[in-house]
């Protein structure tokens, strides 16, 4: 009998300790952290749809993974990555603010042996980058000075020409891209500058340097801020003869910028008529096109960007080699990278490009 107890009493313990053990695993398993994301902000529309983006792609994998933003500074994203690092992630995707500031963060990520996708933004200046993904930035550039060559009325017409931040590598390559095309079209006349004393002088540079580039960058930058762009124009406008408006052309680096420029070059009685670029197929500015207020957005299908993001850090998870197009310098090594094709939407094909492709709802939109 006593034999008989101590038989069930030692069963009722390995039972009782298997019980924790599987308690345990679960805990830990369900609680594990493989990839943290870190994105710049969540006050611009894009980085709240790649957001969601990323949460649907995410349903897809066994793995688990954290998404925190770092709202423009620097210092908030090296404390997001060393909150991630903590909980033990294995893959870091990450979108700076500022390229050349977040190599500090990822140099951290990478001592503890992360490995780092630097994603839609290039990190710079460091070798604690692993792979890039990215849409072609120089191609969005291109797309968009195409565009405003399309359309273009006649000879002398004004070009006002704005960008992104300077603190972001992907400012300059959509500039390049777009003076690549513009320049000449400047050249012959097609286009005369109307805001940037510093493009004038360097009208007839068919490849701009980089410090060529940073001198015209840093006269029109509009910091990816809806509102310095604002200022910016009215600055712009203001100071315009007669000679500088009627029947312009302008180079916005992205829908937020691109909404804000547009509603001053609008209100300016001057102003006979504008073909205005964008970029990411804001909601708001895809609203704007169907009404005639912005010529064009460069759609990027965030869906596809993060599908290769996800793709890349679930294949290092999985112990595979990630499938890369080409490569990027970021200043200190060559970053293998995959490339998305982009896609140009204006008023005739925003149904098929944004609708069609479920990318957006007819329902999110009037005019359509």
């Amino acid at each position: 009998m006593k034999k008989s107890l101590k038989a069930i009493s030692l069963a009722l313990t390995v039972i009782m300790l298997s019980i924790l053990v599987a308690a345990c695993n679960s805990s830990n398993s369900s609680g594990k952290i493989s990839v943290g994301i870190v994105l710049p902000t969540k006050d611009e529309e894009r980085w709240v749809q790649d957001e969601q983006r990323f949460k649907d792609a995410i349903k897809d994998t066994k793995y688990k993974t954290e998404i925190l933003f770092s709202q423009g500074s620097p210092a908030k994203e090296k404390e997001n990555v060393e909150t991630l690092i903590n909980k033990g992630i294995k893959v870091l995707i990450i979108c700076p603010p500022d390229g050349d500031a977040a190599a500090a963060a990822v140099e951290a990520a990478r001592k503890e042996g992360i490995k780092v996708i630097s994603y839609d933004r290039l990190i710079t200046n460091t070798d604690a980058v692993d792979y890039y993904v990215t849409f072609d930035s120089v191609a969005v550039g291109a797309a968009q000075a195409q565009y405003l060559v399309d359309h273009a009325k006649g000879s002398g017409q004004p070009l006002y020409l704005y960008a992104g931040a300077a603190s972001d590598n992907n400012a300059f390559l959509f500039f390049e891209g777009a003076w690549n095309v513009l320049q000449p079209k400047i050249a012959d006349g097609t286009f005369k500058i109307a805001n940037s004393s510093e493009a004038e002088a360097l009208k007839d540079t068919v490849k701009l340097s980089r410090d060529q580039m940073s001198k015209i960058i840093g006269q029109v930058t509009t910091n990816w801020d809806a509102n310095e762009a604002k200022n910016k124009a009215q600055t712009h406008l203001t100071a315009a003869g007669a000679d500088q408006k009627g029947d312009v052309v302008i180079l916005a680096p992205n829908d937020g910028t691109s909404r804000s420029i547009a509603d001053v070059f609008a209100t300016d009685s001057a102003v006979t008529s504008y073909v205005i670029s964008g970029q990411d197929a804001d909601k708001a500015s895809v609203q704007y096109i169907i009404d005639g207020k912005q010529s064009m957005t460069v759609f990027k299908d965030v869906r596809t960007l993060v599908k290769d993001a996800m793709g890349m850090a679930v294949a290092i998870l999985d112990g595979k080699t990630p499938e890369t197009t080409g490569s990027y310098p970021n200043g200190a090594i060559d970053v293998k990278a995959k490339q998305t094709d982009v896609i140009v939407v204006e008023q005739s094909n925003v149904k098929q490009k944004l609708i069609d492709s479920g990318y957006y709802q007819a329902s999110e939109f009037t005019g359509l």
